[in-house]
């Protein structure tokens, strides 16, 4: 099986640490090595064959029975090229390793253009409000009057949160943009430069982490400890306890089809539990970290995820 990730992803760690023990043969590598110390030979006859290497190992392309698409990096063109002849072989380069591996018949967790399209925030709550999940009242705009009068309408807190990722400062460092209490003032006219997405702010008692990989969940309340880490709990680690619980059977069919509808064996989602004990969706990371779950609750995720792709392989 392949496991595509950099080479310092510690949470990738914990499932080939599974996978080791178990006796399955593991093909790790990161795009960063293509084309410099990976070779991809493949060759179209009823269906692709050949292999990739790296180094020393080699996985051939008809065997890779899963495929673990963890955080690859993006592609390093080496040597001396000009910045137009280094884009376009970044091109060629993802276009030709992931255009074949793509297209094996294999499991994959999750396929790479599966988690692309459940990425995309709004396309999420359209089928979370579909599927019975109940998501916040949302507004996504880049009109500033639309902004201030969502903000009137609700007239309660409305937060602000992005929806890709964080920012990259100007040393090309990327880093998380929280979630923020909207102050009505501040709506000023900058908005028109980009989409924003606004949402009513749910009361709630606490967050709760869900974890799914394949058929089994994972669930962990998140208790804040601090208004920082209330507002949003990636403010403050050490301000949160945790304790694991179990998902309402409406809930668990609400995520199913969930992840049916996007083609997807893994997730971390989020939502917020109110007073009444009432569950909200606030989104799906099709990608997104388990490992410190694991390491506070116990619970095993490495382990599904291990059995899960061992289960998909043929090797």
């Amino acid at each position: 099986m392949m496991v595509m990730t950099t080479e310092s992803d510690t949470t990738a760690d914990l499932v080939v640490e599974e996978l080791n023990e178990r006796s399955v043969p593991v093909f790790r590598f990161d795009t960063a090595h293509f084309p410099t110390d990976v070779t991809l030979t493949a060759q179209l006859e009823d269906g692709w064959r050949g292999s990739v290497r790296f180094g020393e190992r080699e996985i051939e392309l008809a065997r890779a029975g899963s495929a673990y698409y963890r955080r690859p990096s993006e592609f390093v063109m080496q040597g001396s090229m000009s910045g137009a002849a280094r884009r376009f072989a970044a091109a060629q380069s993802r276009a030709g390793l992931l255009g074949v591996l793509v297209s094996l018949d294999c499991l994959w967790v999750n396929h790479p253009g599966r988690n692309g399209d459940a990425s995309y925030k709004p396309w999420q709550l359209t089928v979370a409000e579909q599927v019975g999940l109940r998501p916040p009242r949302t507004l996504i705009t880049n009109g500033p009057e639309a902004a201030r009068r969502f903000v009137k309408e609700i007239d309660g807190p409305v937060i602000y949160k992005t929806l890709a990722g964080g920012v990259v400062d100007d040393d090309g460092v990327p880093k998380g943009m929280p979630t923020s209490i909207v102050d009505p003032d501040g709506l000023d006219d900058s908005i028109a430069l980009c989409a924003h997405q606004f949402q009513e702010w749910v009361d709630k008692h606490h967050e709760v982490r869900l974890t799914v990989v394949g058929d089994e969940f994972f669930a962990a309340e998140i208790h804040a400890g601090n208004d920082a880490a209330h507002v949003d709990w990636r403010n403050d680690y050490a301000a949160l306890t945790y304790e694991i619980v179990d998902v309402p059977d409406d809930v668990r069919r609400g995520v199913v089809e969930l992840m049916c509808r996007f083609g997807l064996v893994f997730g971390a989602l989020d939502f917020v539990v109110t007073p009444a004990g009432e569950w909200r969706f606030l989104e799906i990371n099709p990608n997104g970290q388990w490992g410190w779950i694991q390491t506070v609750t116990g619970l095993p995720i490495s382990t599904a995820l291990a059995g899960l792709l061992q289960g998909g392989s043929t090797t």
